[in-house]
């Protein structure tokens, strides 16, 4: 397997494709271009060893004076959060075949989709940061652009919350790029470093907040509510969907091996604050009646969840994290999928104003009936 960079390549190329298309003919573009996608992944799933490690690796020199690599490669945490990524963008650019969207719409997701394609695959720390910085930016892009309301003012705020919490994850990777010997990036140096206890806390600290405001986890929550709320059908999908995993992923590739003791130390606080937020949320959630607020709080829940179960730090937590990552991706899609095709048919996401739409339109409450009972069976 030596094509592992086209899975990265391609989302760029249909990005400069896609930015030139002003027409209605952009979205057919996108949905193919996003299941050539697919079909490059599903290779790396088939010949993927469940009992091996880190595989199909490529590892190239970006820049030689400062000892960056290029290196990216897939195991068992990245490989279904790859196919969660590539699998999820055809069904959501679907979503969006009866909107007035031009190519820049899909240039932009495009562009996210290969930053979170490098967050999953990257193997060495200034490459992560790289990808993690542009997946932010363009979902920056879509959803003050394209969204509703206040929009401006509420991505804002997001942008704000998520670009201070890479900047304390950024010191803390370029310290350990100062502790390594040979000063370089890699996932590899930096985890076999011997740091001493009072270094590991506070890089506990400084990747927890980053990853926690992303995921995110209480009391780091406050900016997505009204971020899902405000931004574009495509966009909420996009953030809830694919987006916030790229926290709890951090948790499991970066802040569990390069901190144990800080784990150690802060992780049953942690689990805690995830605790709450799952409680805190589900209360918020049931007194909701704008829907899109509702499943946004009831997705603070389950990423909650998800966390909690990094912070378990055994084999069953970690697995069941990665699993249920996969399933809260495509469910929390489904619901705001629905939630799309209500809003759009009757005008409005108050619950107080809905009612008997399984008289008018029986199959698509059949298939709302089926997400929904696949997002209470997440717990």
């Amino acid at each position: 397997m030596d094509n592992l960079f086209l899975l990265i390549l391609l989302p760029l190329i249909s990005a400069l494709m896609l930015t030139f298309l002003k027409t209605n003919v952009a979205k057919s573009v996108a949905l193919i271009l996003s299941l050539v996608s697919v079909a490059l992944t599903i290779p790396f799933l088939c010949a993927f060893d469940a009992n091996g490690g880190m595989q199909f690796e490529q590892n190239w020199v970006w820049i030689s004076s400062l000892h960056i690599h290029f290196h990216i490669g897939v195991d068992g945490i990245s490989l279904p959060l790859v196919l969660l990524t590539n699998g999820l963008m055809p069904l959501i650019i679907a979503t969006t075949f009866k909107k007035d969207y031009k190519g820049n719409f899909y240039a932009l997701m495009a562009f996210m989709q290969a930053g979170l394609l490098l967050v999953f695959l990257a193997l060495d720390a200034f490459t992560f940061y790289v990808g993690w910085e542009i997946a932010l930016i363009p979902i920056y892009f879509i959803c003050a652009l394209w969204g509703e309301g206040d929009r401006i003012r509420v991505n804002l705020k997001f942008f704000i919350y998520t670009f201070l919490g890479s900047l304390l994850m950024l010191i803390g990777i370029l310290y350990l790029y100062q502790q390594v010997p040979n000063h370089d990036f890699e996932w590899t140096s930096f985890i076999a470093l011997d740091l001493g206890e009072n270094t590991q806390r506070w890089l506990f600290w400084a990747f927890f907040v980053a990853f926690a405001i992303k995921i995110p986890v209480f009391p780091f929550h406050t900016w997505q509510p009204n971020t899902y709320t405000h931004a574009p059908a495509a966009g909420t999908m996009l953030l809830a969907g694919i987006m916030l995993k790229m926290g709890v992923y951090g948790l499991m590739r970066w802040l569990l091996p390069i901190a144990p003791v800080g784990v150690a130390l802060y992780g049953h606080f942690a689990m805690i604050l995830c605790v709450i937020g799952i409680v805190y949320a589900s209360i918020i959630a049931i007194k909701q009646d704008d829907v899109k607020r509702l499943i946004a709080y009831s997705s603070i829940a389950h990423v909650g969840l998800i966390s909690a179960g990094v912070f378990t730090w055994n084999t069953n937590g970690l697995s069941g994290a990665t699993i249920q990552m996969l399933n809260h991706g495509i469910s929390v899609v489904g619901l705001f999928y629905v939630l799309d095709i209500i809003q759009q048919r009757t005008q409005t996401r108050s619950l107080s104003e809905l009612g008997g739409i399984a008289g008018k339109a029986p199959r698509l409450a059949i298939f709302f009936m089926i997400i929904c009972m696949g997002a209470v069976g997440l717990p």
